[in-house]
């Protein structure tokens, strides 16, 4: 029945208990066996449990005094957050949880925002209770204060001692709407996951909006127009459970037996063919903000690595890749993300579960360069910058900041705001040792480092989230690297102009310590245009041409010597620099 459904998910910062509290969610309403309940038994992934994140959300259905429960446990850290959009469309409540500890971080703000905009009804809920020396009073003002929640409606549990969460259950069925939906009209469900099987094909997680999913008819995938027959439907729980039908409001998954993993796609309309339905809300297409080329080791590899960026990227719609091919590295692949983490996670599951050894190129963000005819080009590597001459201006994508932080770091998170170029928009104090402050700042300052330097001025205490806002203009160059008066193309990047001689000197630097000295002297340079604006020089190996002679007139040894010096003259007319990939690999590590 319709009114018995409650679809809900669990919102919070990273390491706020999210997993534990779903953990406590199965043992309570004997989804799982006591028994086989593991820790955070929803984050089955290897580097989910290594690393203690949720990096994929999951769906389990849970049976609970007569009320089907359909939980959508959510990942935490800011670049997974467009996964949270995708669980807010498919539910009508959340609960929102603050570690007692914590208090109120920066994702805590944004989730929050992001649950109201989706029209969610919301449960606050302060998680580790059962800490000693917390202040469990001190949080719940600075929860009323900074979101207008009364004291009355914020639930206090430990999710791992299972203290409170039979009331918070309760609070859920009591305070969150059955889904709406009409379930005698056509049919239509959301997809808001995917995921491919080797022996079903591709697998849509959906929540039905309308009407109700039978096996073996006839859907249709209304942004592809891909039609196909409903191989199996069934429901999470949290495995696979295979069912006749899905009525209205219900969340389950179709295996379509497609081999296509391009034919279905996150955010679209499932439909029957026959019935024509339209299209549901789906989400707004999402915008990789950083960008980093992967290429594998072994260059047989490619078309391995290809298939894999494909399976990745069903489940993941915020991976966007096209390929590239580079002289140094061979053929490879430019990767779009939301942000480092997310590179790194993709390049770590590419690594695992398929198996291949795989080099990275430094991160870059996309710039868009207004020509002197007006036309405006999108670009995203170094090789793609234009000449100066047909350039008018050059803009790079800006981010709103939302920094949280204790109070006494307040001196060091403004310093190092300012060195990033950061504005600073507002700074408030949700309590009397928290601030909160928000910035607009350029995304490449954001990218380089600037994450591991925010823990590190705020001793790791710091919290941030961000959104992009626009493009502004900025005095961006293209460095060009050359070796022996040759450009290295793989090694150009876009940097500040004012930074450009600082940047290529270091980079010069780490380029002579892995180029192999060679029998001529070989010059390094760093130059925009055809300026040279740094320089190193690599001596030559010296072969000592004299070894072999014992005694003897001085005229004969100097002879030996001048034909010696000529041989190098000529060989660094002549001489070619070949930079072993190795030594590339180094340079782009670091």
């Amino acid at each position: 029945m319709q009114d018995k459904i409650r679809n809900f998910c669990i919102i919070a910062h990273i390491d706020h208990g999210k997993s534990t509290l779903a953990d406590r969610f199965l043992e309570i309403t004997e989804t799982v066996d006591k028994r086989n309940l593991k820790t955070q038994f929803l984050d089955s992934m290897e580097l989910e449990r290594e690393k203690g994140i949720t990096i994929k959300l999951k769906a389990v259905r849970m049976a609970y005094k007569g009320y089907q429960l359909n939980l959508i446990d959510t990942p935490g850290h800011v670049d997974f957050s467009y996964e949270v959009s995708r669980s807010l469309a498919a539910c009508e409540g959340a609960i929102l949880v603050v570690d007692v500890s914590q208090g109120i971080q920066a994702q805590t703000v944004s989730n929050i925002y992001k649950a109201l905009e989706a029209d969610l009804t919301i449960i606050p809920v302060i998680n580790k209770i059962d800490l000693k020396g917390s202040d469990i009073n001190k949080v719940t003002k600075d929860i009323t204060n900074m979101f207008g929640f009364s004291i009355d409606e914020i639930i206090k549990v430990s999710a791992k001692t299972g203290e409170g969460i039979d009331r918070l259950l309760d609070t859920l069925i009591e305070k969150i709407p059955a889904p709406k939906g009409n379930p005698d009209t056509n049919m239509r469900a959301l997809i808001f996951d995917s995921y491919y099987d080797e022996y079903m094909g591709v697998i849509a997680a959906v929540k039905v909006v309308d009407g109700r999913i039978s096996s073996d008819r006839e859907i249709r995938f209304l942004a592809t127009n891909k039609t196909t027959k409903c191989d199996e439907i069934g429901y999470f729980s949290p495995k696979r459970k295979k069912s006749q039908r899905l009525s209205t409001g219900e969340v389950g998954y179709i295996a379509t037996g497609l081999k296509d993993i391009h034919a279905v796609k996150v955010g679209d309309t499932v439909g029957y063919e026959t019935q024509n339905p339209k299209p549901l809300p789906g989400y707004k297409n999402i915008k990789p903000f950083v960008f980093v080329s992967i290429f594998p080791v072994e260059n047989d590899k490619y078309n391995q690595l290809r298939n894999a960026l494909d399976k990745l990227s069903l489940s993941d719609a915020s991976l966007t890749y096209e390929p590239e091919t580079g002289t140094a590295l061979g053929f490879g692949f430019r990767c779009g993300f939301l942000g480092l983490l997310h590179a790194d996670i993709i390049q770590e599951r590419l690594e695992r579960e398929y198996s291949l050894n795989l080099v990275s190129t430094t991160p870059t963000v996309e710039y868009q360069i207004i020509k002197t005819d007006g036309e405006v080009v999108n670009i995203r590597t170094a090789s793609e910058f234009l000449d100066p001459t047909k350039i008018r201006q050059v803009k790079e994508p800006w981010i709103k900041l939302t920094l949280v932080s204790p109070t006494e770091y307040t001196g060091n998170i403004i310093s190092l705001c300012e060195e990033r170029r950061g504005i600073q928009k507002n700074m408030e104090y949700p309590s009397e040792n928290t601030v909160l402050f928000e910035y607009e700042l350029p995304l490449s300052e954001l990218v380089y480092n600037f994450f591991d330097d925010l823990k590190s001025v705020s001793s790791g205490f710091a919290s941030l989230d961000y959104n992009f806002l626009d493009f502004r203009p900025v005095e961006a160059v293209k460095l060009d690297i050359l070796v022996h008066g040759e450009i290295i193309e793989p090694l150009s990047y876009i940097v500040l102009k004012n930074k450009a001689e600082e940047n290529g000197r270091k980079l010069l630097k780490k380029l002579k310590e892995v180029i192999p000295r060679q029998q001529f002297k070989v010059a390094l340079q760093a130059a925009i245009g055809g300026k040279i604006v740094a320089r190193e020089d690599i001596p030559a190996t010296r072969k000592d041409v004299l070894a072999g002679i014992y005694g003897g007139h001085r005229e004969r040894k100097d002879k030996l010597l001048e034909r010696q010096k000529k041989g190098k003259a000529r060989l660094k007319k002549f001489g070619k620099v070949d930079i072993p990939q190795e030594a590339f690999r180094q340079i782009l590590k670091k």
